[in-house]
C-alpha cells in the first residue's frame, strides 16, 4: 500500500497505517535515546572513565606497596647493615687527639719506604657537613719502588688516607733518583656539638656578607 505523507492527520495519529505510527514510534525513541545520552549518560560514561583511570593508578601504587611490605624485612636488614658500615667508617676517623700521631705515621711510613721527604706541610682544615678534611702537601724524593711501598703502607694504615694530584719527575743531575709531589688527605671526625658550632658561625658569616 502508497502512502502519501500529505494524507496523515496529524490530529489523528490513532488511525494511520501502521508502517507511519513505527516510523513515528522510532523517531521518538531515536530521540528519546540521543537526548538521554547527551543530558545523562555521556556525562557518566566520562565519570566512569576518570574512575577506571583512578583505578588503575590505586592497583599501580598497591601492587608496589605490596612488594615494599613483602620485602620489608629485607630492607630493614639492608638498612642496619648500611649503618654498621657507615659506624665502622665513622670509626676510622681520628678525633683530634688522633690526628698528630696519624701524621707521625704517614711521614714514618714514607721513611721506612727509604724516602727522603723535602716536604711534609699539613694545610688548613676543610670542614664538610659530619667529618674535616687534612690535606697534606708532601715532596719526596726516591724511586718507582720505594714511591709504590709509600702509597701501599699509606693505604695499609688503620685509619683512612687517600692520595691526590700525583705528580713524579727527574730530579736534576741525577739519573736514578725521583721525585714525587702529592696530596695526602686525611680526615677527622666532627662530633655534633663541633658540626652545630661550624654550621652557626658558617651562617653568621653569609649574613656578615650580607650587610
Amino acid at each position: 500500500m502508497n502512502m502519501d505523507i500529505n494524507d496523515l492527520d496529524l490530529a489523528n495519529v490513532a488511525r494511520w497505517p501502521a508502517a507511519a505510527r513505527a516510523v513515528v514510534i522510532l523517531f521518538l525513541m531515536g530521540g528519546v535515546i540521543f537526548l538521554g545520552y547527551w543530558f545523562h549518560t555521556k556525562d557518566q560514561l566520562a565519570d566512569l572513565a576518570r574512575v577506571e583511570e583512578k583505578e588503575i593508578g590505586l592497583k599501580v601504587i598497591f601492587e608496589t606497596k605490596a612488594k615494599q611490605a613483602v620485602n620489608l624485612e629485607a630492607y630493614e636488614k639492608q638498612l642496619e647493615e648500611m649503618r654498621e658500615s657507615f659506624g665502622a667508617m665513622l670509626r676510622q676517623l681520628p678525633n683530634k687527639t688522633e690526628v698528630a700521631d696519624l701524621l707521625v705515621d704517614v711521614s714514618q711510613t714514607g721513611l721506612a719506604s727509604g724516602l727522603e721527604f723535602k716536604l711534609f706541610q699539613p694545610r688548613a682544615e676543610v670542614p664538610r657537613e659530619f667529618y674535616a678534611e687534612l690535606p697534606i702537601s708532601i715532596q719526596v724524593i726516591g724511586n718507582y719502588h720505594e714511591f709504590g711501598d709509600f702509597v701501599s703502607g699509606v693505604a695499609a694504615l688503620p685509619r683512612i688516607v687517600t692520595v691526590h694530584n700525583v705528580s713524579i719527575g727527574q730530579v736534576a743531575n741525577s739519573k736514578d733518583l725521583l721525585t714525587m709531589n702529592m696530596t695526602a688527605k686525611t680526615y677527622r671526625y666532627i662530633d655534633e656539638e663541633e658540626a652545630a658550632s661550624n654550621k652557626s658561625a658558617k651562617q653568621a658569616r653569609k649574613k656578615g656578607g650580607k650587610k
